[in-house]
């Protein structure tokens, strides 16, 4: 999976940024109102102990500037508050954005090319990679231009107090950015090989869960925990080098501006002692060298902040490249809607193939060419042949889970993948809830009632009524606590409680026993008789008899059988 350039991860960052572009704008606004408002502090304080030390003015007369810091202290806390949770709703935004493109792209891919991925790597690119964003957008984006902002009008307040001690500020203040974006370097590139690295792990970590039984019998378990061990270390390796370099990035900061204020302090101080007789140093004030001196922390906090976020946008890079490398992977497929094709539209009553060609990635000749079929709304059609004959990538084209290289496919006169259907696949699919929760994946407004019934009709009610707590008893991801049988009639349920007018099934049988079968061709039976248009594959003699028509498909060849 070949990492996109870095130009092309800050286009898409700057991308999911305009959708955030109010709050962060907000964000910046809030920063500046704290900034102002911290300048006023200082002022207010400076000129208070100018006022009690050297013009001795008893404390009953500073009540309004006192009265004044209480209230710049109070609004400078508000805004640092608000600061934050417009910083907040910022990164939820984007967030938000970004799942839905990643979404909206799993879909476009479909099950198929999904299916060839890590789950364990697409999990940790959902959660983890986008959660990543969250400081890019919350802390980095709006610090960057607070660093801008907030210098600059201190420096001209500076300037405007004492000339030379605006000219140290203006010539330390480049060595932050500078040495920032030389450590920075390193930072980007080492998150980067972090993001990957915890991918791989993920992914292979999982993978080996799953298949822990396989490796237990085949006495693997030593040499697959010796490779996750080794891939262990290098995580651990690279996270302490990302630390490193945060910390030498910090050491360096901090080391430049103590220098830079410890030079002013100096100079203030030498100045107000009256060592220093160059330029504006006599004209020095204990209000103004004091101003100053309380100023130029804050001239420095912002760049700062900005260097402690800074990795921020190193792990906004690393990520972003590994959800971009990861989306550029996976193909397109007729899962979201799309423009209609060209040539004629499909007859509504009907499932056509047009002239389809299909040659999978890799293989060297077609499986498909030239495939034309058609089959009539409310046919109950059985695709039948050798295993690696086409069959199943023939019900991926129907479902719009493949796209042909040439031709058409239509679904009722929607282009394939475009209009709702039913499929159960090899493997019935089932998530970590109650059974209520696995048939509402396709039908979440469904009453208890209707899920009851869809439950019964496919063979589980009396499996139902042993359950204390009916279709809410719970159910694991793998379906612990039901038979392959049994997980497989409660996919199928999601059919009859969804109301599909088309329904495909890829070796619906497989690997049952005898008693599910039966209940499965009941069931199959009864969406025949309801006028469904059902098209499956299978081998088994009693789904043939119960076929209107059978078709053998058999080295991209499909005829009657």
């Amino acid at each position: 999976m070949p990492a996109p350039e870095q130009r092309e991860v800050r286009r898409w960052l700057s991308e999911l940024a305009a959708e955030g572009r109010p709050w962060i704008q907000g964000t910046v606004l809030a920063g500046t109102l704290a900034g102002v408002a911290t300048i006023v502090q200082m002022v207010l304080l400076a000129w208070v102990v100018h006022q009690s030390v050297v013009d001795r003015v008893p404390a009953n007369e500073l009540t309004t500037p006192l009265l004044g810091l209480l209230l710049t202290l109070v609004l400078r806390a508000l805004f640092q508050g608000l600061q934050s949770h417009l910083a907040a709703r910022c990164s939820e935004q984007v967030r938000r954005t970004a799942r839905a493109r990643i979404h909206r792209h799993w879909r476009s891919a479909g099950p198929i090319a999904l299916g060839q991925q890590s789950a364990g790597a697409l999990a940790r690119e959902w959660i983890d990679h986008i959660e990543a964003l969250h400081g890019y957008f919350a802390r980095f984006l709006p610090q960057m231009r607070l660093a801008a902002i907030i210098p600059l009008m201190i420096l001209a307040l500076v300037f405007w107090l004492d000339w030379l001690a605006g000219v140290f500020l203006l010539l330390s203040a480049p060595l932050i950015p500078l040495f920032m974006a030389l450590v920075g370097m390193g930072a980007e590139k080492l998150n980067q090989q972090h993001f990957e690295t915890v991918s791989r792990l993920s992914g292979q970590f999982l993978d080996k869960v799953r298949g822990l039984t396989t490796l237990q019998l085949f006495g693997q378990t030593e040499a697959a925990a010796r490779q996750i061990a080794a891939r262990s270390d290098r995580y651990r390796s690279l996270t302490m080098k990302t630390l490193r370099v945060a910390f030498l990035s910090s050491a360096v900061l901090e080391f430049f501006a103590s220098v830079a204020i410890a030079v002013i302090a100096i100079y203030i101080g030498f100045g107000l002692l009256g060592y220093i007789t160059y330029g504006p140093a006599p004209e020095l004030t204990l209000f103004s060298g004091l101003l100053i001196l309380l100023l130029a922390p804050e001239f420095f906090q912002p760049l700062r902040t900005l260097s402690q976020h800074y990795h921020d946008r190193a792990a906004a890079l690393g990520a972003g490249g590994e959800i971009l490398a990861r989306l550029s992977a996976l193909p397109r497929s007729s899962a979201l809607p799309a423009p209609t094709p060209a040539g004629p539209p499909g007859d509504p009553q009907r499932i056509e193939c047009q002239a389809v060609a299909f040659t999978h990635p890799g293989a060297p000749e077609p499986l498909f060419s030239g495939l034309s079929l058609s089959i009539r709304r409310g046919e109950t059609l059985a695709l039948t042949g050798p295993s690696g004959g086409g069959k199943s990538t023939l019900l991926n084209l129907l479902a719009g889970f493949l796209v042909p290289d040439a031709g058409q496919v239509w679904v009722f006169g929607q282009p394939a993948g475009q209009s709702p259907f039913g499929w159960l696949g090899q493997r019935g699919f089932l998530v970590h809830g109650s059974w209520a929760d696995n048939l509402r994946l396709t039908a979440p407004e469904a009453t208890d009632v209707a899920i009851e019934t869809a439950l019964r009709r496919v063979g589980l009610g009396d499996l139902l009524d042993s359950r204390e707590a009916g279709i809410h008893s719970p159910v694991a991801e793998d379906g612990r606590g039901l038979s392959g049988g049994q997980a497989r009639r409660l996919s199928l349920a999601r059919i009859f409680v969804a109301d599909y007018d088309l329904i495909l099934l890829d070796e619906p049988t497989a690997g049952l026993d005898a008693d599910s079968e039966i209940f499965v061709l009941e069931s199959l039976h009864k969406l025949s008789e309801a006028g469904k248009t059902l098209v499956f594959s299978t081998h088994h003699p009693a789904l043939l008899r119960l076929a209107d028509r059978v078709l053998t498909v058999q080295h991209g060849e499909v005829r009657d059988a």
